[in-house]
């Protein structure tokens, strides 16, 4: 398994990013790229930060539904993930984000910010998308079935 990792939280109108450490243990948010509706998605910007970050991998969350099924959003998700596996050349990982989002904002409430500050939305996407590869990254270490697989294979 790779040890320096990108992740992302792909939303409609933002994607979290986070990176995992060297040593491939701890999750970090980076920042939240912003996307403009009816344009492609950041993929010059994705391939810059991983390249900043020298991932040898992307993570994306897959927000499947609480029983596990899929939607459009997913098959719309799984399209990103094939495009970014070929415009960046790196392995792509799909791992269930179910709840992360909800999870960053509650974690962001807890630790007693401004209101202001609380409700700020890239900082809860970039929140969900270090949730998202602790999780993976916690999984692949003790070889759980979390992470699903590359894109590759996974949308087949």
């Amino acid at each position: 398994m790779p040890r320096r990792v990108l992740a992302l939280d792909y939303g409609l109108r933002r994607i979290g990013v986070a990176r995992s450490d060297r040593t491939g243990t701890l999750a970090t948010p980076v920042t939240t790229l912003v996307r403009r509706r009816g344009k492609r998605p950041p993929f010059r910007e994705i391939r810059r930060l991983a390249d900043r970050y020298e991932a040898e991998a992307l993570v994306l969350g897959l927000p499947l539904d609480e029983c596990g099924a899929e939607n459009e959003w997913v098959a719309e998700v799984r399209r990103f993930g094939a495009g970014l596996e070929r415009r960046c050349g790196l392995p792509v990982f799909l791992a269930d984000e179910h709840c992360s989002s909800v999870e960053a904002e509650a974690r962001i409430r807890s630790i007693g910010l401004r209101r202001k500050s609380k409700e700020e939305k890239g900082r809860i996407d970039a929140g969900a998308a270090a949730i998202i590869l602790q999780d993976w990254l916690d999984s692949a270490a003790s070889g759980g079935g979390r992470a699903e697989g590359k894109t590759s294979t996974a949308s087949r």
